[in-house]
């Protein structure tokens, strides 16, 4: 079961469990649109994965499994990777 990070490892934004701007690689590292799109190119700057929109899961499903409340950030931010 996906972790459903609360926020993007880049800029620290808000990624709420139900949110269409969250992206992940297949370690669950979570990003923003933004960041993912246009500063790493959906590449994941910690294992070189593809970065896909994350899914959403039910909110039915949200009562009994919830959504992580683990921030991961890099208060350097993410480096660009080339594109």
């Amino acid at each position: 079961m996906l972790e459903l990070r609360p926020s993007c490892e880049c800029c620290d934004v808000n990624l709420p469990p139900d949110s269409r701007q969250a992206y992940i690689c297949t370690f669950e590292c979570t990003f923003c649109a933004s960041c993912a799109e246009s500063k790493l190119h959906l590449e994941c700057p910690n294992c070189g994965g593809e970065l896909v929109r994350r899914p959403t899961r039910p909110a039915a499903k949200l009562a009994k499994y919830p959504a992580s409340t683990k921030r991961v950030f890099k208060s350097a931010g993410c480096a660009q990777t080339d594109a």
